[in-house]
This record gives structure tokens, C-alpha cells and sequence, in this order.
């Protein structure tokens, strides 16, 4: 016999109700009076992945307010008054590094000058807004996040800032690609969980099953902390490391024969003198828990922030753009994990404007993707594919694509599509394919993305 059930608690004080519908959907009818509604299971989930949760309205008009799972049991629903609705979105909201009451552009001033702000997410805006407000079931708009898979189906979202000057009060989600939904993931894992920032990388050892965190900035402070997400356990480590690395944000790393490669960044100096960009690569080697500069030989790249690298065929690293204020940069180097040795790339072909806080992606052994960022005034919405056997450029032109976007997660994941054979079908045919997702990001408007965009990997290659 199945114990298992989903029960409600209208209002404060009332009474847990059990809820009769399908296995896996439960359809709640709320009171006109209530405005606070908890959903939670008991008993066993046995094979259940998820039991989708809908309300009803006192117009009887369905509002989905999300799943519960094995991991997230309860979900509690609020009518929101306006008051309540104010108070959340300052919680929900934060604003981009550095940033100001007035809401101005992150930038680092340049040597010896004083740069004003620029109107990249200028003016407090929520596009979170455009897709529904759904606090409870996926996560709130930001920048400067990291979104790092683990396997087949499974991302996880650390970290971010979106308007208010306020760090992300939902920092950290998993994500199923199976059906994109999204859980809330922070009290998932044990241990101590590493500070809000942005900037930060995560990376994915599969040998090990670790995602690796290192560096980012809050306001003024930064980091150079390596923690560590033991994915099979679901603990949190963070590692006393020996060897020298500077605090750095914006920096960029890569996971290769299970040690880290972090190239570039932004690091703090005492003032009067401006913050400056790192030409510096650091490894760190996880099982000796040790950073070193290796040698490196060849053509290096300048000293540079928000630029991308780009592990290909497990032998190269490539890396793209970036800034050191107010200059912006649209160069490749690529750098040879056998040699040790840096060499500017010749590119032909349309290449992207200079840039920096873009997306990339590889798309397959020979060929990766950029994706908007910034140029110093504008955030950009344009994508670009790069040969590695030609060096060449392509700029491909998708709808999926063409929202301008800043500070932006870019991965590809083998996802499952699933296609009911009727609508009373429950049955359904099954198609596997890799597909390209983009999270978060900020525009010139001042909007915070909370929408995840999917394009088939099939379908930008084919676009070439």
C-alpha cells in the first residue's frame, strides 16, 4: 500500500488537509480568505521523481506554483499585498558589482584616471517580470553566476548579484534538464557554504565528482578561497591550500587532467592605485592542495578581466576577449597544455567586436561559441562560432539568441526532449540530443534575467 500523500495548511493556524489527485499532480483549491497556503509530502516517494503543485484561484483560474521533489518537499504560497510585494523585490533583487545608489555601471577605473559609470544595468529594471513571477520554483534574476553541469541532466547555479546592491538571497539551485525545473539547492548540501560573490568560477571534475569554487568579489572584498561540492555526498569543503594566488574576480578557469588553470582576472591593490588585471596563470593541484605558476613560454595575452577560455580536444586551451578598463579586446591566444606555450591565433573570417562578461560554449571537438557581453557601453546579443581547424569566425543569427545579454551562463548539456503521442497520453517518445543553455545576464535597461533560452546544438551547427 502507498503512505504517500501531499497535504495543504490554509492560512496560519489551520489544519494540514490531505490532497486526493493523480500519483504525480495535485490540484489545490484555495479559500478566498487565505492568503497563505503550505504544500508538503509524507511518506515514501518510492519511484516519484516530482509531484507538480497547481492552485486554484477564487476565479477558479489554475496557477502552477511549481514541483515538489524528493529533495524540496515544501513550497509555501502568499498572496503578495503591495507592501509585501515592495519588501520582496528588494530581497530578490541585487545590484551589479561596485555598484551605486544611481545604479551605475560596474567599472573599474583605469590607470591613473577616473572613469564614470556606463549605463549597463542602469536603471534598476526586473526581467523577471517577463516570464511570471515565480520566486519559489526558479531563480531569481542575476549576473555574474556561475552554472556548472555534473552530469547528463544536472547543473548546478551558484552565485550571482542582480539590482539593489544585494547579493543573491537564492544562491545556489539545481537544475534537471529532463524537464527544466528547477530546485532550490542551498540546504541540499552540508557544511559550510561559500560567501555570496560574483565573478567567481565553478568548475566539474568528473573523476572525482568535486565542483570546484574559486575566487569572485562582494562589493570591496575579495577572494581567493578554493571550495570544494562534493556532488555524491553533498558536502561543502573548503580547502586550506598551500602556494600563493591573489584574491582575483572575473578571471577564468579550466579544469584539465584534474588540476585548475586560472589565467587573468581583476585583483585588488591598496589604495589610491586603481584595481589591475592579472597576464598570470595559476594551477591548482586539488589532491596536493598546492598553487604554482608553471612556466609558460610563447606569445602570452595582455593583462585582462571578463574574458573566456575554452578547453579543446584535451590539449588546448583557447582564450577570448576580455578588458583591462577602458580598453576592450577581441584577441585569441591559445595555449598548448602539452608545450606550456602561448600563441596568438590568427583568425579569419567576421570576428566578434571586442568584448568582455560573454558567454562561451564548446559545441563540439573542433568548434565553440560566444555569446553577447559587454563592450564598454552596450551589452551585445550577437553569436559567433569559432573553427579551431580553420581558425575561423562565423556569425550565426538564431532567435533564440538575440537578447542582449552581459554576465551571462553559457553551457551545453545532453537533455532529453519528450513528445507526448496524444494529448491523454501519458506515454511519450523520448529524443536525445546536446543543447545549448543560456541563464541569467543583465541588459542596458537595468533587467536581471531569470529566463533559461535552449537552442540545439544540431541547430547552431547547422546555421553555419
Amino acid at each position: 500500500m502507498d503512505d504517500f500523500g501531499v497535504y495543504a495548511i490554509f492560512g496560519v493556524n489551520g489544519p494540514p488537509q490531505r490532497l486526493a489527485d493523480g500519483p504525480c499532480r495535485v490540484c489545490v483549491a484555495v479559500p478566498s480568505t487565505v492568503r497563505q497556503v503550505v504544500l508538503f509530502s509524507s511518506g515514501p516517494w518510492g519511484e516519484r521523481i516530482c509531484v507538480n503543485a497547481e492552485l486554484n484561484d477564487a476565479d477558479r483560474i489554475p496557477i502552477t506554483i511549481g514541483k515538489l521533489t524528493p529533495y524540496n518537499r515544501g513550497r509555501v504560497a502568499e498572496e503578495d499585498s503591495d507592501e509585501n510585494k515592495a519588501t520582496k523585490r528588494e530581497e530578490e533583487e541585487n545590484v551589479c558589482p561596485n555598484g551605486t545608489l544611481e545604479k551605475t555601471t560596474p567599472v573599474r577605473k583605469a590607470r591613473g584616471q577616473t572613469k564614470a559609470g556606463q549605463k549597463l544595468f542602469s536603471s534598476g529594471g526586473d526581467a523577471t517580470k517577463m516570464k511570471g513571477t515565480a520566486p519559489l520554483i526558479s531563480p531569481s534574476g542575476r549576473w555574474g553566476q556561475t552554472l556548472c553541469p555534473i552530469d547528463a541532466q544536472t547543473a548546478i547555479l551558484i552565485g550571482g548579484q542582480g539590482a539593489r546592491m544585494q547579493f543573491c538571497k537564492d544562491p545556489m539551485w539545481k537544475l534537471c534538464t529532463e524537464d527544466m525545473s528547477w530546485v532550490a539547492a542551498e540546504t541540499l548540501a552540508e557544511g559550510p557554504t561559500p560567501e555570496a560573490r560574483i565573478g567567481h568560477t565553478a568548475v566539474y571534475d568528473p573523476d572525482s565528482k568535486r565542483i570546484f569554487v574559486f575566487g569572485g568579489s562582494k562589493n570591496k572584498k575579495w577572494f581567493n578561497d578554493v571550495h570544494i561540492l562534493d556532488t555524491q555526498s553533498w558536502k561543502w569543503t573548503m580547502v586550506e591550500a598551500q602556494g600563493k594566488v591573489p584574491p582575483l574576480a572575473y578571471h577564468s578557469c579550466s579544469m584539465f587532467r584534474g588540476e585548475l588553470f586560472v589565467l587573468g582576472g581583476v585583483f585588488p591593490r591598496p589604495n589610491p592605485e586603481p584595481d589591475g588585471c592579472s597576464d598570470s596563470l595559476y594551477i591548482f593541484n586539488p589532491h596536493l592542495s598546492i598553487w604554482y605558476e608553471p612556466i609558460v613560454t610563447g606569445d602570452k595575452p595582455s593583462p585582462r578581466s571578463g574574458h573566456s577560455a575554452c578547453v579543446m580536444q584535451e590539449r588546448k586551451i583557447y582564450v577570448f576577449g576580455g578588458w583591462d578598463t577602458p580598453v576592450c579586446y577581441n584577441d585569441m591566444y591559445m595555449l598548448d597544455l602539452g608545450l606550456m606555450e602561448f600563441s596568438a591565433v590568427k583568425t579569419t573570417g567576421k570576428a566578434p567586436s571586442p568584448r568582455s562578461w560573454h558567454g562561451s560554449a564548446v559545441l563540439s571537438d573542433t568548434k565553440f561559441l560566444i555569446h553577447g557581453g559587454y563592450n564598454g557601453n552596450n551589452a551585445l546579443s550577437d553569436t559567433f562560432i569559432f573553427d579551431i581547424d580553420s581558425n575561423s569566425w562565423t556569425e550565426v543569427s538564431l532567435p533564440q539568441l538575440i537578447v542582449p545579454r552581459a554576465g551571462h551562463s553559457l553551457i551545453t548539456m545532453d537533455t532529453v526532449s519528450r513528445h507526448p503521442f496524444s494529448e491523454d497520453d501519458e506515454d511519450v517518445d523520448m529524443d536525445a540530443g546536446r543543447t545549448l543553455l543560456v541563464f541569467g545576464g543583465g541588459d542596458n535597461e537595468g533587467n536581471f534575467y531569470s529566463d533559461l533560452t535552449t537552442v540545439a546544438v544540431e541547430e547552431l551547427l547547422s546555421a553555419i
